[in-house]
Formats: structure tokens, sequence, C-alpha cells
């Protein structure tokens, strides 16, 4: 197959990208074009990308064009990934929520399931503090196709290695061939939802707690402020807001505010309070 990829090509998938997924790809991506939508092509049955963007300049295909969004969207992620939020919602959060019967948690952009999975196994361990508190998960992203590795719950040893406490890998898992998959209780305990963080959130529900972590680097400034708002448009007036550590929504927006000295940590009136 053919790899080369003209930068107007590159351009136009830029376009494609942007309008259905918010993610901005810059025009120095050819090569991350080239590697993730060569597979693309060659499945839809073309002889280079270039057949392929031929073909959807020619008659646009929303499958298609999916198909290539979905490529193109960023996956990588781990078990407790960079640890400082788990320990922040289990040292913070909890405690300043712990009135609620139901604590309801919204995981955006939860590729490929190991961050829900995460908290679902950090609430288990800590049920014996918070014996009235129910955790009710909620895990969205815009690709079909990770929600599905996401809720089979099947996982390689590598990825099990990235971040996994051994105790929790016994615990939590079973052995299934080479791999290892989540025991039944925890994947049914949250919900899986198909989602895209330019719709509306109001048909999820309202949300005490939101992960939305290492998403904002990829949106435009408009972008972000319209995402940070919609968020907090189903965020509970005391809920918080976890955010990567390279995201702020300083010079976003106003609907969150940083909580002093919880970095990455945000409260729909963090301006006048603190975590507990």
């Amino acid at each position: 197959m053919n790899s080369t990829v003209t930068e107007a090509s590159v351009s136009f998938i830029a376009e494609v990208v942007l309008k259905r997924s918010g993610l901005i790809l810059s025009a120095d991506k050819g090569y991350l074009v080239e590697s993730r939508i060569n597979p693309v092509a060659r499945k839809e049955g073309f002889a280079s990308i270039e057949a392929l963007v031929a073909a959807m300049r020619a008659r646009p295909d929303e499958k298609l064009m999916w198909a290539v969004t979905d490529a193109l969207t960023t996956n990588e992620t781990f078990f407790f990934r960079d640890k400082t939020p788990f320990d922040q919602f289990r040292d913070e959060v909890l405690p300043a929520l712990k009135g609620r019967s139901t604590l309801r948690v919204w995981c955006a952009a939860c590729s490929t399931g190991q961050e829900p999975y995460s908290l679902a196994m950090l609430m288990e361990e800590v049920k014996g503090t918070y014996p009235g508190m129910k955790l009710d998960i909620c895990a969205s992203d815009i690709s079909e196709r990770v929600l599905e590795k996401a809720q089979a719950g099947l996982y390689s040893k590598f990825e099990v290695q990235r971040g996994l406490p051994i105790t929790h890998l016994v615990k939590y898992f079973e052995p299934a061939e080479d791999a290892f998959r989540v025991k039944p209780a925890l994947r049914q305990s949250i919900r899986w939802r198909p989602f895209n963080l330019l719709d509306d959130p109001r048909v999820l529900g309202r949300f005490d707690v939101v992960f939305c972590r290492n998403v904002l680097i990829y949106f435009d400034p408009p972008t972000k402020q319209k995402v940070l708002e919609r968020i907090a448009s189903v965020t509970a007036p005391d809920g918080f807001l976890f955010l990567g550590a390279a995201e702020t929504v300083m010079g976003v927006t106003d609907a969150f505010k940083a909580i002093p000295a919880k970095r990455g940590l945000y409260g729909r009136d963090a301006g006048v309070r603190k975590a507990a």
C-alpha cells in the first residue's frame, strides 16, 4: 500500500476529525495519519490513504468519516494513572461528600476502561469507611471500539502491569488464557455509554464528581470552554472535577475554580471552600 500522504489530504482528514470530535490535528501530524489511517484504508478496501480521501471527498460517508475519527483519537491510559487524582478522590473528595447515599461519578473519555475500574477498586477498598455510600460510575467515550474493550474487561499481561498493584490483580481479576479479566461483579458495577463531549451531557444525568483527564489538551480554546461549561451544567453545586496535570480551567471558564494546593482538582464553588 502506498503510504505517502499529501498535506492536502492531512488537512482534509484534520477537518473531518475536528468537526466530529473537536480534536485538533496539526499539520505536522502526517506520520500519525499514515500510521493510524493506513489500517482503516486497507480494511475499507482502498489502495492508499489518498484513495480513501478521494472517496470521502467525492461521496461523504458518515460511517467512513467516523472510522477515520475513531482511529485518530488518543486512547493512552493505564490503571491508577498518575496516582495523585486517586489519592485526592480517596482523601479529599470522599470525606467532603460523605453524606450522600449514592455518589455519582462520570468518567468522561474513559478509553479502554482502566480509570473507571481503578475507581471501582478504590471504592471497594474503602467501603468499610463509607458503609452507607454506593458508588455509581458512568463511563463514556466517543469510540465504541474502545468501549467494547472496556466493557469486556480483558487486559493483557502488559496492561495489568501498568499501575495495578499485585494485590488488586489477585483480588479483582481472574486469569483468562494469556490475559486477565476483571471479575464480573466489578465489570457490572459500571455503566458504559458512547458519548461525544461535543454533545449535551444532560442525557447522562447529574454527577457529584467528573473525571475528564488528558482530553482538553487536544481541543482549541472555544471547544475547551464549551466542554467545561457543559460538564458544569451536570455537576452538583458542591461537586468536583478532575483534570489532567497539564490542563487547567484558568483563562477558559469560571464554571469551576481550582482548589488550593490540590493540583488538578476543581470545584463548582471551590473559590470559597476547600476539600475536606
